[in-house]
């Protein structure tokens, strides 16, 4: 009897009491922390005023910093938005800064346009800082800076954003996407996500390195989704560890494509013509303007991230095509008639990225299936100085997470954001308020080739198919990225 009252009141009384203690001194040895800096370099050492003021929030306990309380609002009652709404309400809205201490570093939140803007503008105060750079590779295009990436992104930019590849790859993922439907038709009964996966990673190792489907490909498909896994875990590179396994997965991936880059250099020097026009083709026959060539690590990198960046990505934006059109018959109903026009005048011809330049009301409902996606919650860089934002300090070293998920979810930024509707895409965004591919020099390389595909899905499945949600309120889960609970199971078939 004595011991129940003693656990009770540890668990009611001193436990709480704990933890709130930790809580504050934790935050306290922070400021004091910072204090001590300010009087090392002599500043207002007289008064005693601090130098740097660090913007409103809290570090959280010791460790764990505000970890629980993430995992709180986005894992166990699943309210996302609400982890931002609950910082406006304690500490005021602001500038839109928070301190906190998250995902194993201290840091800042930044949830506004113009705080979001000023940190994607200067790159030299705020550079990425991949704790996984060895899985996507240190030189490709998403880890180096500087003249390095402007370069990289010239080669790769132009091999995946110029009018004529665009028009190339349109022509190369359609006949699987076609495929892919007629068998979605078949089974009946299908997982979206899953099978947009499968899709989505055939034209990948299609246009990237014209690998056709089959064991091989099946193989790389295991080894990125080991890759993905490591890509949020933490670093900690012992067996077993998700992190280590996706080390692994990365080196047999690499060395897939190092046979492929090997065979077409081998080609090459032997004086035969290329016939694959692939990206790894691109990327290995541009030259700079001082006609240098990328290395081959250069080449592997950069396919290696492009594949990382652009797989779960663009599945994922499938995926929840399927679901809010399925939600809204009115959205469906205007795309059908939209397609119907372009793939009578066709006459049974593919489409082109031409074509899908004039599909006013298929590109809205792409780019409103992306805001709503939100399939990037939050973008990251690092302070590389002491960076002074009106008042406030971000220190060297502390992580900046830009909150992007609330500027597509707050009320000031889009009426009734909630609500699926593409007609709002009759006028831009206000400033600011769209960063799904993120912005500045380092706005995402593979942006338009990700609007591409799905416009290609979009236009094939609106002329030819119909589905229902076979759990149309089914729980969403919102890590590692918000999708329905079930993957989104659909009942599909042919119009």
């Amino acid at each position: 009897m004595v011991t129940s009252i003693w656990v009770v009141t540890w668990v009611l009384g001193i436990l709480p009491l704990l933890g709130c203690y930790l809580w504050w001194c934790n935050d306290l040895s922070y400021r004091l922390r910072l204090k001590l800096i300010n009087s090392s370099r002599g500043a207002n050492a007289k008064t005693g005023t601090d130098v740097i003021k660090l913007p409103p929030g809290h570090m959280g306990l010791p460790y764990l910093g505000e970890l629980l309380s993430f995992l709180w609002y986005f894992k166990i009652i699943g309210r996302p938005d609400d982890y931002i709404n609950s910082k406006r309400q304690r500490y005021g809205d602001g500038i839109g800064l928070y301190r906190t201490h998250l995902f194993g570093s201290p840091g800042v939140i930044a949830c506004k346009p113009a705080v979001i803007k000023f940190i994607l503008q200067n790159e030299t105060q705020f550079k990425i800082d991949w704790p996984s750079v060895l899985l996507v590779g240190a030189t490709s295009l998403v880890a180096v800076h500087g003249a390095s990436h402007t370069r990289l992104r010239s080669f790769v930019s132009r091999a995946i954003n110029l009018p004529q590849s665009l028009r190339r790859i349109a022509i190369m993922v359609q006949p699987r996407i076609v495929a892919a439907l007629h068998t979605w038709s078949n089974q009946g009964t299908i997982g979206a996500h899953l099978e947009a996966k499968k899709v989505t990673f055939e034209n990948i190792g299609s246009f990237f390195a014209s690998l056709e489907p089959g064991p091989g490909l099946d193989t790389l498909d295991k080894l990125f989704t080991g890759i993905l896994k490591g890509m949020r875990a933490s670093t900690v590179n012992v067996p077993g560890s998700a992190y280590h396994h996706a080390l692994q997965c990365r080196e047999k991936a690499t060395m897939i494509f190092r046979k492929e880059l090997e065979k077409k250099r081998k080609k090459m020097s032997d004086g035969v013509e290329n016939v694959t026009n692939d990206l790894m083709d691109g990327l290995i026959r541009m030259k700079d303007e001082e006609g240098k060539e990328l290395s081959d690590t250069e080449v592997l990198d950069n396919i290696v991230s492009l594949v990382i960046a652009g797989y779960e990505s663009t599945s994922l934006a499938i995926m929840w095509s399927l679901y809010y059109l399925a939600k809204y018959p009115n959205v469906l109903q205007k795309l059908r008639e939209e397609n119907a026009c372009l793939h009578k005048h066709k006459n049974g011809e593919p489409i082109t990225s031409d074509d899908i330049a004039t599909l006013k009301y298929t590109n809205k409902v792409v780019e409103e299936t992306i805001r709503m996606a939100n399939i990037a919650a939050f973008i990251f860089r690092v302070a590389t100085q002491d960076v002074e934002y009106k008042g406030y300090t971000i220190p060297k070293g502390w992580k900046v997470m830009m909150w992007v998920r609330y500027l597509h979810t707050n009320p000031e930024n889009f009426d009734d954001p909630m609500c699926f509707n593409p007609d709002r895409w009759s006028e831009p965004a206000k400033p600011g308020t769209y960063q799904v591919f993120g912005g500045g020099s380092r706005i995402c390389a593979g942006n338009m080739l990700a609007r591409l595909q799905v416009a290609i899905f979009l236009h094939h499945l609106s002329i030819g198919y119909k589905w229902e949600l076979i759990n149309p309120d089914a729980k969403m889960v919102y890590l590692p990225h918000p999708k329905p609970e079930d993957g989104v199971m659909i009942s599909f078939s042919k119009l």
